[in-house]
């Protein structure tokens, strides 16, 4: 029960986990050959609260259903694979409806943005990578 008790009160900074994270990745996977791969994929839900979802294309399934999508940046050597930035696809069904954005919490700041325009926004590693700049993009 004590973490339970805990956990309401925990601070996450995902920004800051996620620099944290390629700098561990740097140090420990970062590689010439290494490539960063740009993919989504979905998440397949049964009701229509969860952020995002609604009835639309989920390669995940390989056919439309009712789900999330996720645009995801991850880097991959020979010694293995991770995740290093994420973003949540919000159909447009869902930027232009603010009474349900704001049901879900969405902040009023958050608009339609394309899925590649959520991969460009990703940010590659900083200088200082052991790769060749390689990047490729899911299918």
């Amino acid at each position: 029960m004590r973490c339970s008790i805990c956990s309401h009160r925990a601070v996450w900074d995902a920004e800051h986990l996620r620099e944290v994270l390629r700098e561990y990745v740097k140090e420990r996977m970062g590689e010439v050959g290494g490539m960063f791969v740009i993919d989504e994929t979905g998440f397949l839900k049964k009701g229509s609260k969860s952020v995002g979802v609604q009835r639309q294309y989920s390669g995940t399934a390989g056919r439309i259903e009712n789900c999330q999508i996720g645009v995801y940046l991850t880097y991959t050597t020979a010694a293995g694979h991770t995740l290093l930035d994420r973003e949540l696809y919000l159909p447009k069904r869902w930027t232009n409806d603010p009474k349900r954005c704001r049901e879900a919490d969405v902040p009023t700041s958050v608009g339609f943005t394309t899925k590649p325009e959520l991969a460009a926004r990703m940010r590659l590693p900083r200088p200082g990578w052991r790769h060749e700049g390689n990047l490729g993009l899911g299918r």
